[in-house]
Parts: structure tokens; C-alpha cells; sequence
């Protein structure tokens, strides 16, 4: 029962970013509020509700149609007009930004609740509809649940304007990366607070697995997570460790060595492993915090394009980057899952160096002929520096991007060359405060 809950919780864990998850959970709602208030009906609810409140009551059938059949016919206009707008705005982040961004935009949970309420109220006035039966009594009118539809599609014009208001402020490149980055550091955060809580002789006490038994993947995807308490439960029970090859985040091809056991394991205990690793098409910032540095470095090389030409947005793309760097170099590059004080998992991890090499690398291709991003570049690896890290090779990572940074600027005014290098000694005389 365990085992189930953790699978579940990860299969959760991967469908709530799916446009359909949401308005598939409330149209269930709508058709379930429905059929309650049919029974309701039956019980004689709007015959109590006309003594009591006969103003708000519906008497005639005829209107009663007609309300309804307009409030459908217009909910169904206002979603297509909305689910139009989300087309829009995830066109023009793919083209203006980058189409990484996508599944971070369809996954907006505001949206996704706004077009479910929608779909909700649809469905439960569609049935409600069907439950009006012609009579001269006043007391056989749904009246309640025809009140409820027509305040149901009230609210629905409410929530379309705070829909308009939000899908104007979510295709601003500042709100986008924004989302980027709350999204990023509280990810980091929990990672970091993670690896704080174990000792450090328990992680570093995880055996080097070169000549363990190595398996091959049964599926083509991303690996974007993983039931790690399973995991760990497998490891207890078999007497073993495991050490999962590739990061998270990668695309993994079917039969590639991606897993490593301490001891031989037999093809069911394998079989029962690979079914807690969750593969997909898509990437999440919430599993994998690398994606964000990648989604922020397209945007400042997507801004730096010619077709483009907006180094502001590259300038603010680099300074999401610093902060995040600058959480980054707090987390150490182990991967080593510690449960009840005993280590034995490990998750192979993009390394501090490696992923700044990603970022710089990209940054230098786009950016090295624009002196004023050239020095921002210089800023951030020099902030970087004066921070506190987890691990002293940190350091030489940066030092060694400011050298080739340097190297590889070369501008057509001799000024601009002049002012880098200039700002690049006076960075490295640890000048940085007081130029700051």
C-alpha cells in the first residue's frame, strides 16, 4: 500500500502540469453537483425555496429554457475565446522567447482552473436543462439549481476578466522569469535543506561504483523523477546500494546503462526499480532545477538574436542567473539520497562546473560582441566569487570562465576592448565592493 501511495504520488506529481488536469477534475465536479442537485429537486427543495424566496424563483418554463440555453451558448463562446487567448500567448512565448518555456505556461494552475470553472458550469447547466420538465406547477421547475447556473455563469464572467488581466501579465518576459525563478529556488532551497539535515560522513561514506553490475533502461524519455522511498525500501530489502547514471533531466534512449547496482539483482527486482523511475516528453522545473538555468540562458540568447536585438532582456536574464548561481554554489555535487541516516542511493548530478560551462559557453557565442552584457558577465562571475560555497572547486570554476570570458572578446573599438579589460583587472584586484 505504501509502494502504491509513492507511485501515485509521483504520477501526480507529473500530470498536474497537463493542461487537461484541472478542467477534467472540475467538469467531473460540475456533472457531480448536477445529479446531487436532481436528487435534491426530488426532495421537493424549490417548492421550500418559492415559500421562502418566491422573488428569486423562475416560474415559467419558457424562460427558464431560455436562460439556461444563453448561458451555455455564451460560456461556450467565452472558453473558445479564452482557450484562443492561451493559444496566443504560448505562440508568442515560443517565438519571442523560447519554446522551453511552454510546458511552464501550460501548466499555469490559474489558467487551468478558470477554463475548468468554465467547462464545470457547463456541464452542470446542460443537465440541469435536462431536468426541466413542462408542467403549469410552479413547484416541478428546478428552480434552485436553475438560481445556481445562472450564479455559476456570473462568476465565470468575473473570473474571464481576472483571466484577461492574468494572461496579459503572464506573457511579460519579467513576470515569466520571475516564475522561473520562484519556481527554481524553492526547489534548490529544498535540496539544499535536504543535503544540510545529513551528515557529511554518511554521504561521503557511499562506495565508488565502477565495477558494479550496470542495467540497461526499457524506455526512451526524460527522466524527470523518481519514487526515491521505493527506491530506498528495494535497496533495504535486497542488501544494496544503487547509483542512477544519468541526471535528471536527460534523455535517456532504450537499452543505454543508466542504472548500477552494488549487487546483482534479479530481472523482477530491476523490473520493479524501473517502475518507480518516472520518464517523460516533457521537463518540469519543480523536479529538475537545472532546466531553469537553461530556460533563462535561451531567453538572453533568444534576446541577443538580430532579429531580436534586446540586450535589456539579456542584461535581466543574466542577473536571474546570478541569484541562481549563487543558491547553486551552496549545494554540493554528491547526489547521494540519505534516508534514516543510511545512504543508498545515489543520482548522478550536473555538476557546479558543468553547468556553469553550460550557461558561459552559450552566453560567450551570443553575447561576446556587445561590451555592455560582456561586463555584466564580468559582474556575475565576480558576485559568485565573493559568496559563501559548498565546495572550494567552485571557485576555480569561476576563475577559470573570467579567463576565458577574456580570452574570447575581442571588439572592434579599441575603447570598449579598453573598458573590459580594465573592468576585468579591477574585478580581480577584488575590487568588486566598492565598484558595486
Amino acid at each position: 500500500m505504501k509502494k502504491l501511495y509513492n507511485r501515485i504520488t509521483a504520477f501526480y506529481n507529473t500530470i498536474k502540469s497537463k493542461i487537461a488536469f484541472y478542467p477534467t477534475l472540475l467538469s467531473l465536479g460540475g456533472f457531480l453537483v448536477a445529479l446531487l442537485m436532481i436528487l435534491l429537486e426530488k426532495e421537493g427543495i424549490s417548492r421550500k425555496l418559492i415559500e421562502i424566496f418566491p422573488l428569486i424563483v423562475i416560474e415559467d418554463g419558457d424562460t427558464a429554457l431560455n436562460v439556461l440555453s444563453t448561458c451555455i451558448g455564451g460560456l461556450i463562446s467565452l472558453m473558445v475565446f479564452s482557450f484562443s487567448m492561451v493559444m496566443l500567448l504560448l505562440s508568442q512565448a515560443s517565438s519571442n522567447f523560447s519554446p522551453r518555456l511552454l510546458p511552464g505556461l501550460i501548466s499555469n494552475k490559474k489558467h487551468q482552473l478558470i477554463l475548468g470553472f468554465y467547462l464545470a458550469t457547463i456541464i452542470y447547466n446542460i443537465f440541469t436543462l435536462f431536468s426541466i420538465e413542462p408542467s403549469e406547477k410552479k413547484y416541478t421547475l428546478p428552480g434552485l439549481s436553475i438560481l445556481i447556473g445562472v450564479l455559476l455563469t456570473i462568476i465565470c464572467l468575473s473570473a474571464f476578466i481576472f483571466f484577461i488581466h492574468n494572461i496579459s501579465q503572464s506573457i511579460q518576459i519579467n513576470n515569466i522569469m520571475d516564475g522561473i525563478y520562484d519556481k527554481a529556488s524553492k526547489r534548490m532551497e529544498e535540496v539544499i535543506k535536504k543535503e544540510k539535515e545529513n551528515p557529511t560522513a554518511v554521504v561521503e561514506s557511499f562506495p565508488d561504483t565502477e565495477g558494479w553490475t550496470a542495467y540497461i533502461s526499457p524506455k526512451t524519455g526524460y527522466f524527470q523523477n523518481l519514487a526515491e522511498k521505493n527506491i530506498m525500501d528495494i535497496c533495504e530489502k535486497q542488501e544494496t546500494k544503487i547509483h542512477i547514471t544519468v541526471p535528471k533531466g536527460l534523455f535517456v534512449l532504450k537499452n543505454v546503462p543508466i542504472l548500477k547496482s552494488e549487487k546483482a539483482l534479479s530481472q523482477e527486482v530491476i523490473k520493479d526499480i524501473f517502475q518507480n523511475l518516472n520518464f517523460a516528453r516533457g521537463e518540469y522545473i519543480e523536479d529538475n532545477y537545472v532546466l531553469s538555468f537553461k530556460q533563462i540562458c535561451e531567453i538572453a540568447l533568444k534576446a541577443m538574436s538580430p532579429g531580436i536585438n534586446d540586450p535589456g532582456t539579456a542584461i535581466n536574464a543574466i542577473d536571474y542567473l546570478t541569484e541562481l548561481f549563487a543558491l547553486r554554489l551552496q549545494k554540493s555535487d554528491s547526489g547521494v539520497l540519505v534516508f534514516d541516516g543510511k545512504a543508498k542511493i545515489r543520482i548522478a548530478v550536473v555538476s557546479f562546473s558543468e553547468l556553469l560551462y553550460y550557461v558561459m559557453s552559450s552566453l560567450r557565442t551570443y553575447c561576446k560582441h556587445d561590451p555592455i552584457v560582456v561586463q555584466k558577465l564580468l559582474w556575475m562571475l565576480s558576485y559568485l566569487k565573493q559568496q559563501p560555497c559548498e565546495v572550494d572547486s567552485y571557485n576555480e570554476s569561476i576563475e577559470r570562465e573570467i579567463s576565458v570570458l577574456m580570452k574570447d572578446v575581442n571588439f572592434d573599438s579599441p575603447t570598449d576592448q579598453r573598458k573590459v579589460e580594465e573592468l576585468a583587472t579591477s574585478l580581480g584586484d577584488g575590487s568588486f565592493g566598492e565598484n558595486n
